[in-house]
């Protein structure tokens, strides 16, 4: 027994077979930044035992919605790839796409702070397609072989299997203040972009930096991009923890309702292609899966858009059978030398393999090519092809040498010929090394109400953390690196020293900010599927009610009309008013906007608890509010302050432009500053 087992009560990391692991941090690659290798055991090894670790759900991306739609391309790009979805404008494929949380189980609430999977699988006459992605651009970890240990981190920890689909605990900060290549990532989960409001109103990234070839074999660097139509839209922190606890399929019931509604999402899918010689001057590597490419230096191509125009039939058969690999590409598309991505190679369909338990889980309808495919391959648990001939075997004379390898010429897929050379190691390039400054580029493209919700959540975060060395490296070793500003606001908040200043001696980015990582610019072009809730008692005014359902369905928002209970109400000139729902049923985190309508009985408002709580949450979480006629009172009942989303009017039509526009700005941030005081 060595001095150092003597020491430690634990033995040193081994395989599986008690063989000593002695780099846990690099994958094998054939030079610093070449490709994996297939004889790295250890990684193969760590991998298939991390899939296999949950029976039967996913061990990531457990929880999802599915949907199917139409890609249309837009734009000519034929000067960059020969992949036939891309050959012409106007051409249409086939689609479907999963959105998720990643890190809850299938039982999780849809609002928690994550990151969302946004994974696309494109039917072509080549094969399918997918484009597997999230709604963050960069990513954790810089190398696969870290990604059980990052999953290990974020999950509940072992001993109590709490807390369920959160970061805020022990682990996973102990990983991040371990691994400060993450500290990019953390900048983003922290941010707005981790509470979506919805599915229809999140970006997509593809991530990873993949190939792009053309028909004479030339080879252009990609990253991919999916942009809303919708906007880029988020719920305020206090609103998140109030819809998970009274909807917390919120974010499923809003995508099928807006597919159902004929209110299809859309997204433009775009690309940043660009060439070896200008990545290499660049002050950061793009094979590094925590960096992105600011648009200043690369803008996003346009190349077509996809509609999601259909829910599904059967939500087991499909969202939940439904098998995305990066490995799934056609000819025209190639990989990187991402080690991230080299790794999601192997491991997403040895996920499939076990989780759908079968080989022929390509034969399942939702993930079979609409091509016509064929192996060799016979038999195996659920096989659902009938293979004619003798042959199973390639090359063969007794049917005809079919199926045969594709000519040369015939534009088959064919890896890119890069040439490899390198020792065959464990080790990161010196490029991957700065794990700072890109975060600190993010931070300071944000807006100011932006910074201050990640300063809000690294807070909330550390708070739960136990250990005080852990919050402490947070701080100093990843916070003051990325801005002291927000390692200071975030130490003050939980009562630790005032770190060190750091930045002085850490690498400046080229581009300082980008003002596309902002949301703010991504606004809404409409307010479709907008929900507005209109509070109603006996004797409101009808004409009011009418007017505003006209506006509404004209510019397809959607209007639900909520009294104190499921019982119609009685207008004014005496008639019955049918209902949508209760106002302690249908709760205001639900709805984009409230309007409280007019009528005969503003006492009648003032007195119900529950409609006053309606307002002020409403006004709390920054939202548009209008109040007509004798309702205008309820400003100064509430001591509500006036400004850009709260509207006071006898007549709605004098308002509705105004009204609309706030709706299509989502929040007025600007109320942040007078809503604290007010109760939640």
């Amino acid at each position: 027994m060595s001095q150092d087992d003597k020491k430690c009560p634990y033995s040193h990391l081994t395989t599986d077979f008690g063989a000593p692991v002695v780099d846990n941090q690099n994958s094998m690659t054939a030079g610093a930044r070449g490709p994996l290798l297939a004889q790295d055991l250890w990684l193969n090894e760590k991998l298939a035992n991390f899939v296999r670790e949950v029976i039967p759900e996913r061990r990531m991306h457990a929880k999802g919605s599915g949907a199917f739609g139409t890609f249309t391309v837009t734009h000519d790009i034929t000067q960059y790839t020969r992949a036939k979805i891309f050959s012409e404008i106007g051409k249409k494929t086939e689609m479907f796409a999963r959105f998720t949380t990643v890190a809850g189980e299938r039982g999780a609430a849809d609002a928690e702070r994550d990151i969302r999977g946004f994974a696309l699988k494109f039917y072509t006459e080549e094969g399918n397609y997918d484009l597997v992605g999230n709604n963050i651009p960069v990513f954790f970890i810089q190398d696969a072989i870290k990604f059980p240990d990052f999953v290990h981190a974020v999950k509940p920890e072992d001993a109590n299997e709490v807390p369920t689909g959160q970061s805020a605990h022990d682990t996973f900060w102990d990983f991040i203040s371990l691994n400060t290549e993450a500290s990019h990532m953390t900048t983003w989960i922290m941010s707005d972009r981790a509470i979506p409001r919805n599915l229809r109103s999140i970006q997509g990234f593809g991530v990873h930096t993949f190939r792009l070839i053309n028909k004479n074999n030339e080879a252009f660097l990609v990253k991919f991009h999916w942009t809303p139509k919708q906007g880029v839209a988020q719920v305020v922190w206090d609103e998140a923890l109030k819809i998970n606890g009274k909807d917390p399929d919120f974010h499923r019931r809003d995508l099928w309702d807006a597919i159902e509604r004929g209110n299809y999402p859309e997204w433009e899918l775009g690309a940043q292609i660009f060439s070896e010689e200008d990545a290499k001057q660049w002050d950061f590597d793009v094979l590094d899966a925590t960096k992105l490419i600011p648009e200043e230096l690369v803008p996003v191509t346009p190349l077509g858009k996809f509609v999601l125009n259909k829910n599904t039939d059967d939500f087991f058969a499909e969202t939940e059978q439904v098998a995305f690999s990066p490995a799934n590409i056609v000819s025209g598309i190639d990989f990187s030398n991402d080690p991230l991505l080299q790794g999601r190679l192997f491991s997403y369909t040895d996920t499939h393999l076990h989780r759908l338990g079968t080989v022929n889980f390509n034969q399942i309808p939702i993930n079979k090519p609409v091509c016509p495919f064929h192996t060799n391959r016979r038999g195996g648990y659920a096989n659902h092809e009938v293979y004619k001939g003798k042959a199973n075997y390639e090359p063969n004379s007794v049917d005809e040498n079919w199926p045969r390898e594709s000519p040369n010429d015939s534009g088959a897929f064919k890896t890119h010929p890069e040439e490899v050379q390198g020792s065959k190691l464990r080790a990161r390039p010196e490029s991957f090394a700065d794990h700072f400054s890109q975060a600190t580029m993010h931070y300071h493209s944000l807006e100011k109400h932006e910074q201050q919700h990640i300063k809000d959540a690294y807070s909330f975060e550390l708070s739960k953390v136990k250990s005080e060395d852990i919050r402490r490296r947070v701080v100093y070793a990843v916070l003051a690196n990325i801005d002291l500003d927000l390692a200071e606001y975030v130490a003050k908040e939980l009562g630790i020293k005032t770190p060190p200043k750091q930045q002085d001696s850490l690498h400046q980015p080229v581009i300082a900010s980008s003002k596309r990582l902002s949301t703010s610019s991504f606004p809404a072009s409409d307010i479709k599927q907008r929900k507005i809730a209109l509070l109603v008692h006996d004797g409101v005014n009808a004409s009011s009610i009418d007017d505003i359902k006209i506006w509404a369905e004209a510019e397809k928002a959607i209007v639900e009309t909520l009294a104190p209970n499921a019982a119609p109400v009685k207008s004014s000139d005496g008639n019955e008013i049918p209902v949508d729902g209760r106002q302690n049923g249908e709760p205001s985190v639900t709805y984009d906007a409230v309007i409280a309508i007019d009528g005969n009985n503003l006492e009648v408002f003032k007195a119900d608890g529950v409609s006053k709580h309606y307002v002020l949450e409403t006004y709390k979480h920054l939202k548009p509010i209008v109040f007509l006629g004798d309702k205008c009172a309820l400003i100064d009942e509430f001591q509500l302050t006036k400004d850009a989303a709260l509207f006071s009017t006898q007549n709605f039509k004098e308002i509705q432009d105004q009204f609309k526009q706030a709706i299509q700005n989502h929040r007025l941030w600007d109320r942040e500053k007078v809503v604290a005081a007010i109760p939640a």
